[in-house]
């Protein structure tokens, strides 16, 4: 099996960041040299993202096993984990798995539970669009604009879209995420009995409907050693819309006063 595409940046405690759907470790970059602070940061493309490889198969376990696999092959021991969104999902899914590789755990804007956010129309659109014939990335995104009409949501979506030569192609694996859209939006099968004493804090924005309380029952059923943050006036992407408000909390989760330079 490949090794995932990866980034490491800092020096102390290995921390991973495990980036969500559509996305990458690129996405984390500002968040990364902040916390290299503090930790040996490890920026993760996950499979079918990124520059990582592409496969068939996508599920929760497949994902952790990846991750699981990069923990050992850079000799890292017992990791510090931040997951957003999909990525939260397999942060949790190695929790459950392999406890014995997760030091802590910060999970953002995600619960351990089946959503019905399918996203078929952003696959959709991205599927139409004819890169043989894009000549700028501009072109691209005047095709996408009646599918995808949010600017930002649109430009997220065409980072992935990179140069190969004098073409154009898609680091994403639209298809297989396709494919797989109903792994994605679900997650590992949990036993009731099932829990980790892991150290976690789950962080919400108060915007999103992602974690309400059904999905804080959840966490709170699963996961023994928990916290639950709520980050104001965000949404569902709390890390790009209150970036200041969620690395400070993850700060404080994640380290003393005295080493993050609090009283």
């Amino acid at each position: 099996m490949p090794q995932l595409g990866y980034q490491r940046l800092g020096d102390g405690p290995p921390l991973l960041i495990l980036h969500g759907l559509f996305g990458s470790g690129r996405n984390w970059q500002s968040h990364a040299r902040r916390l290299a602070e503090f930790f040996d940061v490890v920026t993760i493309d996950l499979r079918n993202h990124g520059q990582s490889f592409h496969a068939d198969e996508m599920d929760y376990s497949l994902m952790a096993a990846d991750v699981e696999r990069l923990i050992g092959d850079l000799d890292l021991g017992a990791c510090n984990l931040l997951g957003h969104s999909m990525g939260g999902k397999v942060a949790m899914a190695l929790a459950l798995e392999s406890p014995q590789t997760v030091a802590r755990l910060v999970v953002a804007d995600i619960a351990p539970v089946i959503y019905r956010h399918d996203h078929d129309e952003l696959v959709d659109a991205a599927l139409g669009l004819a890169v043989d014939a894009i000549g700028a990335r501009a072109d691209a995104d005047r095709e996408l604009q009646s599918a995808v009409p949010d600017p930002g949501l649109r430009a997220f979506l065409l980072q992935n879209l990179v140069r190969d030569g004098d073409n154009w192609r898609w680091r994403v694996n639209w298809r297989a995420i396709q494919r797989n859209m109903r792994q994605l939006t679900g997650f590992v099968e949990l036993a009731d009995d099932w829990h980790v004493d892991v150290p976690a804090l789950f962080i919400r924005g108060a915007k999103s409907d992602y974690v309400g309380a059904a999905e804080i029952e959840q966490i709170e059923r699963h996961f023994g050693n928990a916290e639950i943050a709520t980050v104001d006036d965000a949404g569902h992407w709390l890390h790009a819309e209150r970036p200041q408000a969620f690395i400070e909390r993850v700060l404080e989760f994640l380290l003393p006063p005295a080493e993050r330079g609090g009283d």
